[in-house]
């Protein structure tokens, strides 16, 4: 979970019935100033004495948890070593077995089995006796620390932190927030049960505890922590969570008033899926050159008092057109009668849904006037992409219906696709189209005035790459097109050494 605070460390107000932590203020900066000023003036020296410095500080603070808080914090940025003259499990098994010969009793007899432990070896005896204990974590050496964080930014992930560990023992949180989005994605990759709401002002992320679904465990809880970092990144949030506090139910409130935000928070550089069903999807996908564009997690759909967030949606790139598509897998039976009710009350979309065979409930989504898929084991992106191609006939019928039958286009040399992303259409729209100002050579169309051109420029035996200087110069890209309409093919002398010649 990265840097949280230990529920020991905790400190939290139970006043009204409530469960709200304290958090660090503006004057709590110099103490944080300080914890960060005793480590680093601590490097090169044991941990012991780090520890006796930082307990001076406690007892000289007005919170004692607060230093030891930001102490707990500031330990991963801490290298410690064992430094001993001797590794220490070598130094013991000497000095015991000198110590069996001599019989170990008194002070002066221990000095005798070490002396007599170091006799023969490249080791005094006091630098034996140091490394018996050089590896008891009290002993280590603090070799290095580089802080992350500056006082102000130490205070924001102590804020962050106590805020997260407050939720560890949640059973039911309940979310409002400006971004839903990016917070069902991450409710969805930590594997949350989550509904959402609709509500008079808008819509509540409702995620089902353990206790309704498991037995209680504690990584569950860490899992809402781990999504308070997705929902204070939003500009405005409130979460509410019933706490079990040592048996005594408790209320959470946590908003965007409070000082919780997400230090130098990194941006998420790719996009991550639910489940390796749909990241396999998603990559075969995008390999395939189609006129439909893959989105992730779109806009919410309503569903009666409750909201859908699809997993995919299709959006054809040549019209304003999306279909939905949801990969329904098997989770709890709970699950799937949520999610048949989800899709009973989703309409006027198109919706294709993906369903595992061993769900058996395809008919019963059909019934609801949805598209289906089945699949076992991964998607196949031939059964969707057939759909698609369904709606893609009758899209490029409707566009090719709304342009005329002749196209007159301006430039004397335009390729179809550039055509069609003109006219905001695809190439198959436009394809039997007229054009009487043109030709077409391959996938280009020509003005017969510059083939007049090139029929003078353009000579039998004259080498390839001079040939397609020529046509270069006239924006035609399609060499062999071209010169089969100006008569002529190529004779190939050898590997890349052709010779145009008059066919």
């Amino acid at each position: 979970m990265g840097r949280v605070l230990t529920k020991d460390l905790l400190r939290v107000s139970r006043a009204g019935g409530s469960y709200q932590p304290r958090f660090a203020g503006p004057d709590d900066r110099s103490v944080a100033a300080r914890v960060i000023g005793v480590f680093q003036g601590h490097v090169g020296e044991e941990r012991r004495t780090l520890t006796a410095a930082l307990s001076d500080l406690e007892r000289e603070a007005d919170d004692f948890k607060l230093v030891r808080g930001f102490a707990k914090l500031l330990e991963r940025d801490a290298v410690f070593e064992t430094r001993a003259a001797l590794d220490p499990e070598r130094a013991r098994r000497w000095a015991f077995a000198a110590a069996q010969a001599v019989s170990v009793v008194s002070e002066t007899e221990r000095e005798t089995a070490l002396a007599r432990a170091a006799e023969g070896r490249d080791v005094t005896p006091a630098a034996l006796a140091d490394s018996l204990t050089a590896d008891r974590e009290s002993r280590q050496v603090l070799a290095s620390f580089e802080p992350r964080w500056v006082p102000a930014g130490l205070l924001a992930q102590y804020n962050l932190s106590a805020a997260q560990t407050a939720l560890f023992d949640a059973s039911e949180l309940r979310v409002r927030t400006s971004d839903p989005r990016a917070v069902v994605s991450r409710i969805k990759r930590l594997g949350l049960m989550y509904e959402i709401h609709k509500t008079g002002d808008g819509r509540e992320i409702v995620l089902t505890g353990p206790d309704t679904l498991f037995r209680r465990t504690r990584r569950y809880g860490t899992r809402f922590a781990r999504l308070l970092r997705t929902v204070v990144r939003a500009d405005s949030w409130r979460v509410e969570a019933d706490v079990d506090d040592r048996g005594t139910a408790r209320s959470l409130v946590l908003t965007d008033a409070d000082p919780v935000a997400v230090p130098d928070a990194e941006p998420v550089t790719e996009p991550s899926y639910d489940s390796a069903v749909e990241r396999e999807f998603a990559t075969r996908f995008a390999s395939l050159d189609l006129d439909w564009a893959l989105v992730r997690e779109p806009e919410p759909l309503d569903a009666g008092d409750r909201v859908m967030i699809p997993d995919f949606a299709f959006d054809y790139r040549h019209a304003d057109f999306r279909v939905y598509f949801e990969i329904m897998g098997f989770w709890t039976p709970d699950y799937v009668e949520k999610k048949l009710a989800q899709l009973e009350a989703v309409t006027d979309v198109r919706m294709l849904v993906a369903v595992d065979e061993t769900l058996g409930v395809g008919p019963e989504i059909e019934a609801r006037d949805h598209r289906v898929v089945p699949y076992a084991g991964s998607v196949r992106v031939k059964d969707v992409r057939d759909v698609l191609r369904e709606y893609e006939a009758d899209l490029v019928a409707e566009n090719a219906a709304a342009l005329p039958a002749e196209l007159v286009p301006e430039a004397d040399v335009v390729e179809l696709a550039d055509l069609a992303a003109e006219h905001g259409v695809s190439e198959s729209a436009i394809e039997e189209k007229s054009f009487p100002a043109h030709v077409r050579v391959g996938r280009t169309l020509v003005r017969p005035t510059v083939l007049d051109r090139l029929v003078e420029d353009v000579e039998a035996g004259m080498s390839l790459d001079a040939v397609e200087s020529v046509l270069s110069a006239a924006e035609l890209t399609d060499t062999s097109a071209a010169l089969s309409a100006l008569g002529y093919r190529v004779e190939w002398a050898g590997l890349g050494e052709g010779t145009v010649r008059e066919k």
